[in-house]
């Protein structure tokens, strides 16, 4: 017997759990994960709706599978002498994966089920501070801190986001003009700034990512 065709005319025995995950995961990246739906995503795949609960038995068993695959895109600690090196490489990774995604994080933290490529990413992730010396209690803390840190930091700029083809010193600028001057001199100060040198989110993440693990490095060292 011929395969059913979906609505789109291809085969229906195409459709499998990760065509419909990276599907929802694109549908997310570009509209929202406000705006993901069961029904959006038959259309996005052009099948009926009856025919995505083959794949996913419901809207948290889609999310759970979407945030894994997110969590499968993060560089995963190998082993490493060097362990701030370590923790530095998949602390940008992951940066940069929850910016293509800038939803993965806040539904990550929400999700009662990690699945196999979360579980993974938390063990090397973990191992490695462990094989450095942490004790399992500094381990899982370090964890907790660099974790919370990489998801606020990209939360707040998905956030602070600027329109396509404004800049900070575009805002800058319209600050300095708008302002009374001696009514906020600090926030001026900053503004003038930034008018002249525009924010640097990678340098600022760097910044950030160095103080953290310049301190775990000396919670090592007083073990």
């Amino acid at each position: 017997m011929a395969a059913r065709a979906t609505r789109s005319g291809e085969p229906r025995d195409t459709l499998n759990r990760e065509r419909v995950l990276s599907a929802a995961i694109e549908l997310a990246d570009e509209q929202g994960i406000d705006a993901l739906t069961m029904r959006k995503l038959a259309g996005k795949l052009g099948v009926e709706g009856a025919a995505l609960y083959y794949h996913v038995a419901s809207k948290g068993d889609l999310l759970d599978g979407m945030t894994d695959l997110v969590a499968a895109e993060i560089e995963v600690p190998l082993e490493s002498p060097d362990w701030k090196d370590a923790m530095r490489r998949r602390a940008v990774s992951a940066r940069e994966v929850f910016a293509r995604h800038p939803w993965a994080s806040a539904i990550m933290d929400s999700r009662e089920h990690s699945g196999p490529a979360q579980l993974a990413y938390a063990d090397r992730v973990l191992g490695t501070l462990l094989a450095a010396g942490f004790t399992p209690r500094a381990a899982a803390n370090a964890f907790l801190i660099l974790d919370t840190y990489i998801s606020g930091f990209q939360r707040q700029q998905s956030s602070l986001a600027l329109p396509e083809g404004v800049e900070t010193f575009d805002v800058a600028e319209e600050l300095l003009a708008e302002l009374p001057p001696d009514a906020y001199p600090s926030l001026l100060a900053i503004a003038a700034d930034f008018a002249v040198n525009p924010h640097d989110e990678v340098a600022v993440f760097d910044l950030g990512l160095d103080l953290i693990l310049d301190g775990l490095q000396r919670t090592l060292d007083s073990q």
